[in-house]
């Protein structure tokens, strides 16, 4: 799947199947119970003392998850007070679930008006895919609740129906995007013996009572007067940060000590992984048919991987329904011989297949587990094996440890998927282990490259021909995110995201096929652009702005202050490479003096240059960062706010003496 927010990567199995419950959608107990009466003093209510100036806060929030297997399933139930004319974007409820696990079913909401009335929703819930940022995509039900108006009470309750004999890790997000006055909370455990639940908190606010298991087995926790969450750009995972209780399913959990714990944990797997991936001699002849005995080791290497990921890859499949995968009898593989025999699997076995060959061709590998960054950041304390749910594989290369996931459905070869990229991990052996971090790759690994041949007319039209390439995980994130859209929405999705960067109306018109199933190519895309009116006239003169692409810079951390820490999904550069051809008889008056800004781990270059009748524009930026500390942010906000006075720039041109003279 794309990497992104949402992303559900290759999962673990360690006797029972463990998935992180990766949607934040709010929960609630009331499903099967119905609407809940409204108070007076509700009614009434005009604003919150403890939030002022909010535009809507949540009365009610209620979370009740039943863990069962076989009938698992978590009911939500939201109480809405619209206090203001912008709270009414409110009635628009988006609800994120995760097709391959997950549904949500019984939807019922209805619009309590100031003087009491009721007004039921009788309309759709739709299904639609959400794109956010770049690769990001998930889906959402959707609906719109009716007739709201400030002083309203909007309720809706429903329940995320999972799919059957999956054990997750649950979460309760105490966290909303609105202030929250009641929340209450419960959990009825998954009970087999040999296996137990443990649960700690992050961030709990101070007059919260601690989660408390009663009589019934159910754990139930209540708190009060929630601050509303506060969404930053460029922040860590968001449910990271976020008030928190975390649940924590193991058979290993009578073992308080960690390192003990991770050491189990450690054998337990190792002992998997030989088992699936320990068929020397069918791994041998499965290379003799990959490489030559000639080929340098880098090559073997890589040509093994080249082969692997030809291997159909389930995990990125549209998801079949049960009885679609008995009627087309696919079974997972018990071994890497029958993956290679088959030529299926999904993507963590195809992992340990590149595991398996590459030891069979004399190098010195490792299968590892390592943390998925994308929605929580990793710490052994908690003892949380689920959260080493991603597979990789080190191999030794002249003397450097190389990190592969060929399972991770176009990464180019000896790179990860962004969220396994600086993360720590368990390289497996016999004796348990040993931890690991995972390598983060350089700023020129994941390029924006926008090269532009641009004409310039009398009238200020500019017009011409621009060629983007997106290489490393700038290209990965791309093929994700659009695996399984036609060639229309492709290109549409490329136009959108070129007119995006372009800080002015623009025609686009996207005019080649680029290559969609490569992991190693940059994906290029080529098109035809046209911005009219892109110079202005001042006087005599006529202005040419010197940044062409930077219209998603220009808003990046204008806010004086900051909460949260600085968070880069991974190091990323753009380069822009401009040719403006300008009219006939038109020159040059000034042009920006070359910039260059060092912060080090930011960097950024402005060069113009004028060539008599044309002028070329360079513009280099690299981000070379995970993450920051917020007390660092005023340095790197004063660093954006340069990138923003170059890109501002202006080129001065003066017309030909006809135009000038008009």
């Amino acid at each position: 799947m794309s990497a992104a927010i949402f992303r559900r990567s290759k999962f673990c199995v360690v006797s029972l199947l463990f998935l992180l419950a990766f949607a934040a959608a709010p929960a609630t107990a009331w499903a099967g119970v119905g609407f809940q009466p409204v108070s007076p003093d509700e009614l009434k209510m005009t604003s919150e003392p403890l939030a002022p100036g909010a535009h809507a806060i949540y009365l009610y929030h209620q979370v009740d998850r039943d863990d069962n297997p076989r009938t698992s399933h978590e009911d939500n139930y939201f109480r809405v007070k619209i206090l203001t004319e912008e709270g009414r974007e409110y009635a628009n409820v988006e609800i994120p679930f995760f097709r391959e696990n997950e549904d949500i079913v019984g939807v019922h909401a209805r619009t309590i008006k100031p003087d009491g009335s009721i007004v039921e929703f009788k309309g759709q819930v739709f299904e639609k895919t959400v794109v956010k940022g770049k690769g990001i995509k998930y889906l959402v039900k959707a609906f719109t609740l009716p007739d709201v108006q400030v002083g309203a009470i909007l309720e809706y309750f429903y329940t995320v129906d999972f799919k059957e004999n999956l054990i997750f890790n649950s979460h309760w997000l105490l966290s909303q995007d609105l202030f929250t006055k009641l929340q209450r909370f419960s959990l009825k455990p998954f009970q087999e013996e040999n296996w137990t639940l443990r649960w700690n908190w992050h961030l709990l606010p101070a007059a919260s009572a601690l989660p408390k298991q009663g009589p019934d087995h159910i754990v139930r926790m209540e708190a009060q007067n929630v601050a509303a969450f506060q969404t930053e750009d460029y922040m860590p995972p968001a449910d990271e940060l976020k008030s928190r209780v975390d649940f924590i399913y193991s058979d290993e959990l009578l073992e308080r000590d960690p390192a003990k714990f991770w050491k189990n944990i450690g054998k337990k797997r190792n002992g998997i992984l030989e088992n699936f991936v320990g068929k020397r001699k069918a791994m041998e002849e499965a290379v003799a048919q990959i490489v030559s005995p000639n080929d340098p080791p880098e090559v073997k290497l890589r040509k093994i991987y080249d082969r692997v990921q030809t291997i159909r890859n389930t995990s990125y499949e549209v998801q079949k329904t049960e009885q679609e995968r008995k009627r087309d009898k696919e079974k997972p593989p018990g071994n890497v011989e029958e993956l290679w025999k088959r030529g299926y699997g999904n993507g963590r076995d195809i992992t340990w297949l590149f595991l398996g060959l590459a030891r069979a061709a004399g190098f010195e590998a490792y299968g590892c587990w390592v943390a998925n960054r994308g929605q929580y950041f990793f710490s052994s304390n908690t003892m949380q094996d689920s959260s080493l749910d991603s597979n990789v594989v080190l191999v030794k290369v002249s003397g450097k440890d190389v990190y592969f996931d060929p399972g991770g459905m176009f990464t180019p070869f000896g790179m990860l998927t962004w969220v396994e990229t600086g993360t720590p991990g368990m390289r497996l052996d016999k004796d348990g282990g040993d931890w690991i971090t995972t390598t983060l790759p350089k700023s020129g690994e994941s390029q924006i490259v926008r090269n532009a041949k641009l004409k310039l007319s009398d009238t200020g039209d500019l017009e011409g021909k621009v060629t983007v390439s997106f290489t490393g995980l700038e290209g990965m994130y791309w093929r994700q995110a659009e695996r399984h859209t036609d060639e229309v929405e492709k290109k549409k999705a490329l136009e959108d995201a070129l007119k995006n960067d372009i800080p002015a109306a623009a025609e686009l018109d996207l005019t080649n096929k680029p290559d969609w199933s490569s992991s190693e190519a940059p994906l290029v895309a080529e098109f035809n652009l046209k911005i009219p009116g892109w110079v202005s006239s001042a006087g005599k003169r006529a202005i040419l702005p010197a940044g062409f692409f930077t219209a998603n810079d220009r808003h990046v951390f204008e806010h004086a202050n900051r909460v949260h820490p600085i968070y880069f999904e991974y190091p990323y550069e753009t380069l822009d490479d401009v040719t403006v051809e300008l009219p006939l008889g038109w020159s040059v008056s000034s042009v920006p003096q070359p910039q260059t800004n060092d912060g080090h781990v930011v960097q950024y270059s402005l060069k113009v240059d004028n060539n008599k009748d044309e002028l070329h524009v360079v513009r280099k930026l690299s981000v070379d960062i995970l993450m920051l500390e917020s007390k660092y942010y005023g340095a790197l906000r004063n660093f954006f706010q340069t990138v923003r006075s170059g890109d501002a720039e202006q080129i001065l041109l003066q017309p030909g003496p006809s135009v000038a003279n008009n």
